[in-house]
């Protein structure tokens, strides 16, 4: 015999099993949050695309200012060189015309005394100490890389270490050729240091 709470009592087991899950409705594994995902988010600071760039600014900027200081440094050094040349050249030229200055010191000297014995001797002594004085300066001057150019009446004409003073017509020398020396000309160590000045027959 069944009674009215027995009935109950199945009634509610019935309806308790009865209650199943919707196998088409959403599970607590298969809903997404609201919001980006870690995955979606970009990683915070600079990539590798945007490092790339600037590594290569630092080099290349540090290699520029390398360069920046080596050629300062050559700069400076080639400087301090021209100044030593010119220094150089400077003793160089002083010494040179000291050099020249000391060896006509005697010629001075021989100069001085033909002067001071002119007034004891007679005309020929003097004229043979001017002489001596003469010949030692050309020794001198000689020694130091002076020629006197080739230059006497009978020789041609060489524009290259003559100046025509004048051209004139001459019975004893032909056309051409040098008639009087006006100024001997000089060449020093092979150099024309002066031409001689001469007159030239036509």
């Amino acid at each position: 015999m069944t009674t009215p709470h027995d009935k109950k009592d199945r009634r509610t087991q019935t309806g308790s099993a009865g209650q199943k899950a919707d196998p088409a409705g959403p599970t607590p594994a298969d809903e997404k949050p609201a919001g980006p995902t870690p995955a979606d988010e970009k990683p915070a600071g600079p990539t590798l695309v945007d490092v790339a760039p600037a590594d290569e600014l630092r080099t290349v900027t540090a290699e520029r200012d390398q360069y920046l200081d080596h050629l300062q440094r050559l700069k400076a050094e080639f400087e301090n060189y021209r100044k030593r040349v010119q220094r150089d050249n400077e003793a160089l030229v002083l010494r040179a015309g000291e050099g020249v200055l000391e060896s006509l010191l005697p010629v001075l000297d021989n100069m001085q005394r033909a002067l001071e014995s002119a007034e004891r001797h007679e005309e020929g002594q003097l004229i043979k100490g001017v002489e001596l004085v003469s010949g030692q300066l050309r020794a001198v001057l000689e020694g130091h890389g002076l020629d006197e150019v080739p230059s006497a009446p009978g020789l041609p004409f060489d524009p290259n270490v003559h100046e025509a003073v004048v051209a004139q017509d001459s019975d004893e020398y032909s056309e051409g050729l040098i008639i009087t020396v006006l100024e001997p000309g000089y060449l020093l160590h092979g150099r024309l240091l002066r031409p001689a000045r001469v007159i030239v027959a036509r």
